[in-house]
Order: C-alpha cells, then sequence, then structure tokens
C-alpha cells in the first residue's frame, strides 16, 4: 500500500495518475494546504519541503522499512523504477523521457504557477509579470506542439513525462492560451485525457475537494503566497 499526500492540484494529480495507470493499490490522504495542513508535523517528516505531493511506500523493492519521497518528479521516477512501468530501460530513451520530466519540473509547471500566481491570484495586477509569464507559457506549448507533431507521446511511448506535463495543460483557458492554436498538443491532451486511468485519477477532485477554484480568501493568501522561513516556522509550531 502507498500513502499518497495529496491535494487537487496538478502536482499532486501526476502521483494519481501514475497510481491508477499502474494499478498500485493507494490511499489518499488529503492535505488541505488552503487550511495550513501542510505544516503539520506528521507530513512534514515525509514533506520537509512543506509541499504536496508525497508519498509512503509500505512495500518498497526488496522489502524493508517504508520509503518516503517528497518532490513529484522524483516520486514519478521512483515509482516507474518500482514497477518497471512508464520509464524506458533502453538507456536512449531513457535518457528521452527524463529530459522531458526535468523540462517540464524545470519550465512548464514552474512558469505555469506563476502566470496563473500574476493573472489571476496577485491582488496587483502587474503587466509586465502578467504579459512576461503568459508569453513563457505560451512559448512553451509551442515547443510541446512541434514535439509532439510527428509522435503521440512527449517520449515517444506514453510514459511519465506525459504524466508530468497533463496535469499543466489541462488549464490551458485559466493560463490565457488558446489550445487550437496548438493542434498536435490539443490531440494529446484529448487523448491522455481519454484514458481510463486519468479519468479515474481525476475523480479525487469531487471527492476530496469539490469547491476548489475561485478567490482565495485572506488567509489563505497569507498561509500560501506570504511564507517566509520565519512564517514557515512558526505555522509548524502553531499546527503541532
Amino acid at each position: 500500500m502507498i500513502d499518497v499526500y495529496y491535494w487537487t492540484t496538478p502536482n499532486g494529480h501526476k502521483v494519481t495518475i501514475f497510481l491508477e495507470e499502474a494499478g498500485l493499490p493507494y490511499k489518499v490522504i488529503p492535505i488541505n494546504i488552503g487550511k495550513g495542513e501542510q505544516f503539520k508535523a506528521d507530513f512534514l517528516a515525509v514533506s520537509p519541503n512543506n509541499r504536496i505531493p508525497a508519498i509512503v511506500d509500505h512495500d518498497p523493492p526488496g522489502g524493508g522499512k517504508p520509503i518516503s519521497v517528497f518532490e513529484s518528479g522524483a516520486i514519478l521516477v521512483y515509482l516507474a523504477e518500482k514497477t518497471g512501468k512508464f520509464l524506458p530501460k533502453d538507456p536512449a530513451k531513457r535518457a528521452d523521457a527524463m529530459q522531458w520530466l526535468f523540462w517540464q519540473m524545470g519550465g512548464l509547471g514552474p512558469m505555469s504557477g506563476q502566470n496563473n500566481h500574476f493573472a489571476n491570484y496577485a491582488t496587483d495586477k502587474i503587466p509586465y509579470a502578467i504579459d512576461r509569464y503568459r508569453n513563457e507559457v505560451n512559448r512553451l506549448y509551442g515547443v510541446m506542439d512541434r514535439r509532439l507533431a510527428d509522435r503521440p507521446f512527449l517520449a515517444g511511448e506514453y510514459s511519465i513525462a506525459d504524466m508530468a506535463s497533463y496535469p499543466w495543460v489541462v488549464p490551458h483557458e485559466r493560463q490565457g492560451q488558446k489550445i487550437a492554436d496548438f493542434p498536435h498538443l490539443k490531440k494529446w491532451l484529448e487523448t491522455i485525457a481519454a484514458r481510463p486511468a486519468v479519468v479515474k485519477a481525476y475523480e479525487h477532485v469531487a471527492k476530496v475537494n469539490p469547491g476548489q477554484g475561485g478567490i482565495r480568501t485572506a488567509e489563505e493568501r497569507a498561509i500560501l503566497f506570504g511564507q517566509t522561513a520565519s512564517s514557515v516556522n512558526k505555522a509548524a509550531a502553531s499546527a503541532q
């Protein structure tokens, strides 16, 4: 059994998609990041960066004590190596999948996150920041569209690179992007959306966080967007 510390964010969806695709038994442990549950001691013991997702594998490869892993990319690699699925063994194909996984971790995810923040959450609307990140996300969509012009998935075969990238493209309208401008990316998006495991993974949204979206409250803004080393330490102390 794998415990999944989860919230209904793109990074959270990555892990549940893999687990459903691989058919691994797992238990979802919701971490409501708007209420500060990410600062509780039991969660920090698994994810010292106070971010979801994180997992605890109670049946690790080779047996032994449970293994905890945080950071969504590291989790996907761990699970792929555990199961032997969705990460090719051939060195060239593996490198292909890994480079696109890291591309998502270092580019598509962070840039989409900043775009979403400045366009939808920031109380001060800064045109330069809004344009900067919207344009960068547009550029990254273009990178994916060119890549997918002659192959069905980012690394040729369906892999953890696709599982990592897909949840960040789902909210393309919120990102200020016209998916029709990227026909190959649009086809890829629709293909993955139709996979039964992906449909099942997204069913957690209605169960865990049915009211997701909308304007954050002042309390949520302070929790999510005002973190410093001092404020995190204070929040962790109060959550004990």
